[in-house]
């Protein structure tokens, strides 16, 4: 049983927006009622509860505006996009399941239309990438729109989406005095749903990409430019920071030195030697067959490896799988990190457990924020008390940047 929804892994995915009641994504009563509406129901009633919630936020938000209630249309338009994204979780795989192509579509349709009214527009961006462009979003700070402010670029890990930021991080940041700026990278958001692109390691490539036009938008300070990143995003901040000298400063939330550190001791629990787990593609063919034979058996650890890993990452098997995850690394590149640099740990996360060696390694002037279950926020990325956070992260970004 969880928190509030029946099934603990419907529960993990169906209490995030509890992180975003202080920032308008949801209140508590409707997290509640889509819970009760979901019961003891599989994963489509979890995605339907979720989407209905959302369609009828979306119905009231065109009838406010008809109305001439824009600021009541704006609020509902930003909670219909947080219900809509909060139901794609466990539909997650490969091939895309069209409910979830669908409900993105929905969820970044009322995203734009929240977005677009507030009385000083963000302003819709296009990052040149490749052969294409990342979709991203100028967030002005609030009140101070026209004015030279610090930006603030926030990327994502594995699985969140710009409405995620949005709510998480930038609604804070904006009121604190931060111009914000998000963007779906390869592997996340519209780039996976839409086009296909993959996640990839070297996102100091992505966010040299996000900074060059960063650099171009009117009221950005380009000396007083941050990075900051959330679960995943704990990796592949410091990652950018190590190869892109024009950040002022790097938050990971949490300190993430690489992703395939768990996946050793798993494969060593189940009879590698810690030698062999050294290079994972390499594990004997016996041990990956017990390891499967564990993710099948697990619906969470099956979810995180078969539905997301796979999918995001463009393969077919646990092989490629741990090949991939391997790349995802600081091994050689703190050194190179020398911007001010704060990470995180939360009392609980599994996640951040590498943090204290990341901080150690790290050349820069850096700190280190611990959180913890007695705050109430000793969970992955400090989700159940995500205002503390925003709150000590924020702080200590007013202190170098000086704003």
């Amino acid at each position: 049983m969880g928190f509030l929804f029946a099934s603990a892994f419907h529960d993990e995915f169906g209490t995030w927006p509890l992180a975003y009641v202080p920032y308008g994504g949801a209140d508590v009563g409707e997290i509640a009622a889509v819970a009760k509406a979901v019961g003891d129901g599989d994963d489509a009633a979890f995605h339907g509860a979720w989407v209905a919630a959302g369609d009828r936020l979306a119905a009231e938000a065109t009838e406010r505006l008809a109305a001439g209630r824009g600021a009541s249309a704006r609020e509902l338009w930003l909670r219909a996009s947080c219900h809509y994204m909060t139901s794609l979780h466990p539909l997650y795989g490969d091939p895309v399941d069209p409910r979830l192509v669908a409900a993105f579509r929905k969820g970044t349709a009322a995203l734009e239309q929240g977005l677009l009214l507030d009385a000083a527009p963000a302003t819709r961006l296009a990052i040149p990438f490749e052969d294409g462009a990342m979709p991203g979003w100028l967030v002005p700070a609030a009140g101070r729109a026209a004015e030279t402010r610090p930006l603030l670029i926030l990327t994502n890990g594995y699985d969140g989406t710009m409405t995620d930021l949005y709510c998480a991080s930038a609604v804070a940041a904006s009121r604190r005095g931060y111009h914000c700026l998000l963007f779906d990278g390869p592997g996340q958001g519209a780039m996976l749903v839409e086009r296909g692109m993959r996640l990839r390691p070297d996102w100091e490539t992505v966010v040299r990409a996000v900074v060059d036009v960063a650099v171009t938008l009117p009221g950005v300070d380009p000396a007083r430019i941050a990075l900051y990143g959330w679960s995943l995003g704990g990796y592949l901040a410091p990652r950018a920071a190590s190869g892109e000298p024009r950040l002022a400063a790097c938050v990971a939330d949490p300190g993430l030195w690489s992703v395939a550190e768990g996946f050793r001791a798993a494969v060593v629990a189940l009879g590698a030697t810690p030698a062999a787990a050294r290079h994972l593609a390499g594990v004997a063919q016996e041990v990956l067959d017990r390891f499967m034979a564990m993710v099948e058996g697990d619906r969470r650890l099956r979810w995180t490896i078969v539905q997301r890993g796979f999918w995001v990452h463009g393969l077919t098997s646990l092989r490629d799988y741990l090949a991939a995850v391997e790349t995802f690394t600081l091994d050689g590149r703190t050194e190179r990190i020398r911007c001010p640099t704060l990470l995180t740990v939360g009392e609980d996360d599994r996640l951040g457990a590498s943090a204290p060696a990341l901080y150690a390694a790290l050349r820069g002037p850096r700190e280190l924020l611990r959180f913890t279950a007695a705050e109430g926020a000793g969970d992955h990325c400090e989700m159940r008390n995500r205002s503390l956070l925003n709150r000590r992260v924020l702080d200590w970004l007013d202190g170098v940047l000086g704003a």
